[in-house]
């Protein structure tokens, strides 16, 4: 499976740094082109230097916010005329947030629900119908670890809730669509040990109990190696020593940019 995907083209949003530039290293270990998106221009561009340079694939930067729908146009049509087609997309770009729900801004939920949850789904739809006219594609998205609790973190409910929806909907698309042989792929990471961890307190004093990027960039690596008639529609990865009785992030926790 592996030599069949090189030549590719995949686009993976949020990836100048963290969980997304990881994931964009993976795909392009694999022969795959790559079309990295982000907000902000400078990393972006470093990330591709970096991954063309060491992989020998053509990187594309696009500077793209996943909470307007003129850039995810953007950055289809820009994939389009440089590669002719999208065969892979890996949805990664989010915002995290941490309020006692009384307490949280109505434009922060705001911003949760257009680049957690629109910024996903509208950028599905914008390349769903070439995927469904090529019969082939593979659509990846990191939702979060958290969908698996019951209740849902303290903290952490609309993030969390966005999330729960986001799960369903990629679960549904997939028995919608499956017969055009596109897979649908959602990843429930638990807690990652990057820059947006990074910034919270407390979160990183134990890090045996964060994840690093491996296991994630495994598990795309995994996706998108099975056999044909095969799909991941769904795989958890959690750090088997994070307990959810004792959650990693405390509840009395203060905003990160406060």
């Amino acid at each position: 499976m592996i030599s069949e995907l090189k030549g590719k083209t995949a686009i993976v949003t949020g990836a100048s740094r963290g969980i997304g530039k990881a994931l964009a290293s993976t795909v392009a270990s694999l022969g795959i082109n790559v079309v990295i998106a982000a907000r902000a221009e400078g990393p972006l561009k470093e990330a591709a230097e970096e991954i063309a340079k060491k992989y020998k694939v053509e990187v594309l930067p696009v500077v793209c916010d996943v909470a307007k729908l003129e850039d995810l146009q953007n950055l289809v049509n820009k994939t389009k005329e440089r590669f002719g087609r999208i065969d892979i997309l890996i949805n990664n770009a989010g915002v995290s947030s941490q309020y006692p729900f009384p307490e949280q801004p109505i434009d922060d939920i705001e911003k949760l629900a257009h680049t957690n949850y629109m910024g996903y789904v509208r950028l599905i739809r914008l390349v769903i119908n070439d995927m469904i006219k090529n019969k082939s594609g593979a659509i990846i998205s990191i939702v979060s670890g958290s969908t698996l609790c019951d209740p849902l973190p303290r903290n952490f409910l609309v993030y969390s809730s966005l999330k729960v929806g986001l799960r369903a909907f990629l679960k549904g698309l997939f028995w919608e669509i499956r017969d055009y042989g596109i897979k649908i792929t959602s990843l429930l990471p638990g807690v990652t040990d990057t820059d947006l961890t990074g910034k919270l307190k407390e979160v990183t004093t134990d890090t045996s109990r964060l994840m690093t990027t491996e296991a994630i960039e495994n598990a795309v690596k995994f996706a998108l190696t099975v056999p044909a008639n095969v799909c991941p529609l769904e795989i958890s990865i959690i750090n088997q020593q994070t307990p959810w009785t004792k959650p990693v992030i405390p509840f009395q926790q203060q905003h990160p940019d406060k």
